[in-house]
């Protein structure tokens, strides 16, 4: 006789066992779903859909790519550990993935020059969404077309060759009220020393900003953008990168309520950059916002002031290292104090478009300097490039162009499958140039890391003439001076617009220094320069380390030795007298 109490029990236990055993069927699709998309994921992150061949090179970790390796602190003053590695493992041009981005990475000086030639073509300005966001979405440098070129008009009206004509006796007051109020101080610290010049001629001549006058301290809110300008863009109060945006908000108030008070009460002549911006956009039909104003004036000051202040320093370390290049300069500039009829007369241009071994000395500075670790552009399309010296370029199946040693053939509209393929570099990834590898470059300049004016010798008149360049054996040189092996300043059309205000800054500087101070050797290797006056400069000596990847030396860290002990230490013997120091 059945029991149905029993059949029901064991109806429940079959029951519960076929929901356990559904679960666990459920458990396991979903778990293997997962693991399946998470190794799809890994697959594509490491290998990206590309029409073609990639460069070598890794994709690093998901999400992350090599940031971190990227960002690692740098301290010598060769290439960047990151690319040398990388360098010697794939060669010169590799891939790898920045900060969420696939990009690029070419230290090939013919594919630089290709690139800069083919900026708005084939190429366009990009950056990094980080570097972006700390900049301005509408800065400068992230604008295209006539837009761009609207802004580097009005840029070149600002610090193009007339007006640095007339700029030329602002700069020269400067540098020397700045070496002036140096010989009071017992000590200084160079790298900030300088930095605070140049910025506050910048200010004055952009927005006639004075700091004595002003209730908010306008460059301690660019310092604070600098400092976690190359950090790892994570922002959570502490970190450098917050604290970089931080130091961009105040310093865009401060413009944005210096903006509003120009424009309530407006000037009857243009005495800076800021009443040119407001005529700009004062006018009718003006493509010019108060948005793109602020972000062009923020860009320009932290460029101008930044860059120019650690070349200044490395200029002079550079000078303290080298006797012969302090005692050559020297003898250039002392040369053009003699040919005046009145010795005590301001710098004229022409006196300063003929110092020839001022701006070889000034080449040789940037090139070591490599202030500018990486020159972004992205894909436009396709490209494909083949060997060192041959790139073809395609879309879909059609062979759209070919260059061949970076001239441009008549296009070959034949079938892309049977050309070798070489390498690709897909449309819409990032490519990044890196300028430290090609200046640091040993087949391009023996030892390379020597400072070594004399490289720069041509027997040209002029270093801008293109002609006279390929004369000279030197080729692929732009008008603006870049070439394929020096791109310090940039290339193509997006040359730096400020290159010839940076050269004019440093060598009137230079001119100032050498010709009214003196530098002696005291004890313990410390470097004191000594006015003609008997004034003394006493400077901390510097030691040049980096600490940003990649390669940029943002700080010029200094020995805390009190130089005023070591004058003392040296001995009134050898403190130079007035008179003495007419005959040096």
């Amino acid at each position: 006789m059945e029991n149905p109490y029993l059949n029901k029990g064991l109806e429940n236990v079959f029951a519960e066992l076929q929901l356990v055993t559904v679960g666990r069927m459920w458990g396991l699709c979903i778990g293997a779903l997962v693991i399946i998309s998470i190794t799809h994921f890994v697959y594509r992150w490491r290998n990206p859909r590309c029409n073609g061949k990639l460069p070598p090179g890794s994709m690093g970790f998901p999400l992350l790519g090599e940031t971190l390796q990227f960002f690692t602190p740098n301290t010598s003053s060769d290439i960047p550990p990151f690319i040398k590695k990388r360098m010697d493992r794939y060669g010169p041009i590799f891939k790898t993935n920045l900060v969420g981005r696939p990009v690029v990475i070419s230290t090939d000086p013919d594919l630089n020059y290709f690139i800069f030639q083919q900026e708005g073509v084939l190429f366009q300005s990009w950056y990094p969404d980080t570097f972006t966001e700390i900049f301005g979405r509408q800065n400068v440098g992230s604008l295209h077309g006539f837009l761009y070129k609207y802004l580097k008009n009005m840029v070149l009206n600002l610090f193009g060759p007339e007006s640095l004509k007339k700029m030329l006796p602002e700069v020269e007051q400067a540098a020397n009220r700045t070496l002036q109020k140096w010989s009071c101080q017992d000590t200084i610290e160079l790298k900030d020393a300088t930095a605070s010049m140049i910025f506050d001629l910048t200010a004055k001549k952009l927005i006639s900003y004075e700091p004595d006058k002003s209730s908010e301290n306008l460059r301690t809110n660019f310092v604070a953008f600098i400092r976690g300008l190359i950090s790892f863009p994570l922002n959570i109060p502490g970190t450098a990168y917050h604290k970089c945006l931080q130091g961009r908000k105040r310093a865009m108030r401060i413009l944005k309520t210096m903006l509003q008070e120009r424009r309530a009460m407006p000037r009857k002549q243009q005495s800076d950059f800021f009443d040119y911006v407001l005529e700009e956009l004062r006018k009718d039909g003006t493509i010019l916002t108060e948005a793109i104003a602020l972000d062009l004036m923020f860009v320009l000051l932290f460029a101008s002031f930044e860059t120019t202040s650690l070349a200044i320093t490395l200029a002079i370390k550079f000078l303290s290292d080298h006797p012969l290049v302090l005692k050559q300069l020297t003898e250039e500039h002392e040369a053009i104090l003699n040919q005046r009829e009145n010795a005590d007369s301001g710098l004229t241009w022409k006196e300063y478009k003929s110092m020839t071994f001022t701006f070889q000395f000034i080449n040789e500075t940037v090139r070591l300097a490599n202030i500018v670790p990486g020159i972004f552009r992205k894909a436009l399309r396709d490209i494909q490039f083949k060997g060192m010296h041959t790139f073809t370029l395609y879309r879909t199946s059609q062979l759209l162009i070919t260059v061949i040693n970076a001239k441009k053939v008549k296009p070959n509209m034949t079938n892309n499958t049977n050309i070798d393929a070489g390498h690709t570099i897909p449309a819409s990834w990032g490519v990044m140039v890196c300028p430290p590898a090609v200046h640091l470059n040993p087949v391009k300049y023996k030892d390379p890391l020597a400072f070594d004016p004399s490289r720069w010798e041509i027997t040209c008149l002029n270093f801008l003439y293109l002609d006279c360049m390929n004369n000279a054996g030197i080729q692929g040189v732009e008008l603006n001076g870049a070439t394929k092996h020096f791109m310090a300043f940039g290339g193509g059309i997006r040359f730096c617009v400020g290159t010839e205000f940076t050269k004019a800054q440093m060598a009137v500087f230079l001119h100032c220094l050498v010709t009214k101070y003196r530098k002696i050797l005291g004890n313990n290797k410390q470097h004191i320069a000594l006015h003609k006056q008997n004034r003394a400069i006493t400077m901390l000596a510097i030691c040049v380390a980096r600490n940003t990847t990649p390669g940029v030396p943002t700080c010029l860290q200094t020995q805390q030795d009190h130089w005023s002990q070591a004058a003392q230490d040296i001995g009134q013997q050898d403190i130079l007298s007035a008179e003495e120091g007419e005959q040096l």
